[in-house]
C-alpha cells in the first residue's frame, strides 16, 4: 500500500539543551517539495524524522493511509543521499540485488529493471569503490528506488556531482513527479530543481519561515 500523503504536526526535536526543530507543521503530497535553509536550520533533522531513522521529541507524523506500522512505512521509503548508503566492496549490481531481496523482490528481475531505467552499464559489475562519483550516485539511486517507493527523500543529492550528474538527479525528480511519487529534496543548491515547480519550505532555527505552493506547470 502506497503512502498517499504525509502530515507532520508540531514536530519538536531536541538534542540535550539544543532545539533542532521547534513546532514544525508540514503536509507532503505527490510532487516535489524543496526544503531550504542555512546550516543548523533543521533540514536534515526533519528529513531523518520523515525517514523514520530519528524519533521526534514531541509531535507526530502521519503516513496516510498506513497508520503507525513502522515496518510497512519503511517499505515505502526510498532514501538518496550524498553519502552512498551502500557497500563499497560489493559491485553496484550486488548492492541493487541485495536491496531488492531485502524488499522481498526477485533480485534478477529487479536488477534488469533498474539497470535499464538508470542506464547502469558494465561499471556496475565492478566494486562500487572503483566507480566515479557520478556512477556511484546512479547506483545509489537505483538501490534506493529498486522497490518503487511512494515516498522518496533526497538529502543533498547533488553534492560533489558534475553537471551531467546534477542533470541525472534533476531528471529523476521529474520522473518521480510524473509517477505521482512524494519527493522531498533537501539541498543547499536549489536552483536546478526550481524548473520542476516544487513546493518550497524554508526553515530558520527549527521553524518554518516561509512556504511557497507548487506552481502550475504548462506544457
Amino acid at each position: 500500500m502506497a503512502i498517499e500523503r504525509v502530515v507532520a504536526s508540531r514536530l519538536v526535536k531536541t538534542f540535550g539543551a539544543t532545539a533542532a526543530l521547534r513546532g514544525v507543521d508540514i503536509e507532503l503530497e505527490p510532487g516535489v517539495t524543496l526544503v531550504e535553509g542555512s546550516n543548523g536550520s533543521g533540514k536534515s533533522t526533519l528529513l531523518r524524522i520523515l525517514g523514520t531513522v530519528l524519533r521526534q521529541s514531541s509531535g507526530r507524523v502521519d503516513y496516510e493511509p498506513l497508520g503507525d506500522d513502522v515496518q510497512q512505512i519503511r517499505g515505502e521509503i526510498g532514501w538518496v543521499s550524498h553519502e552512498l548508503l551502500a557497500y563499497p566492496d560489493l559491485s553496484g549490481r550486488q548492492n541493487v540485488e541485495l536491496a531488492a531481496r531485502l524488499h522481498g523482490l526477485d533480485a534478477l528481475q529487479a536488477w534488469s529493471r533498474a539497470s535499464e531505467r538508470f542506464g547502469l552499464g558494465r561499471f556496475a559489475e565492478r566494486p562500487l569503490r572503483t566507480n566515479s562519483r557520478g556512477q556511484r550516485q546512479r547506483i545509489a539511486i537505483a538501490r534506493a528506488l529498486v522497490h518503487e517507493p511512494s515516498l522518496v527523500l533526497l538529502d543533498e543529492p547533488t553534492t560533489g556531482l558534475d553537471r551531467a550528474g546534477v542533470e541525472t538527479v534533476v531528471k529523476l525528480t521529474e520522473d518521480l513527479r510524473a509517477r505521482g511519487t512524494i519527493v522531498v529534496v533537501v539541498s543547499h543548491e536549489p536552483d536546478p530543481f526550481l524548473p520542476n515547480g516544487p513546493c518550497r519550505i524554508t526553515l530558520e532555527r527549527g521553524r518554518v519561515a516561509s512556504r511557497i505552493l507548487r506552481r502550475v506547470l504548462k506544457g
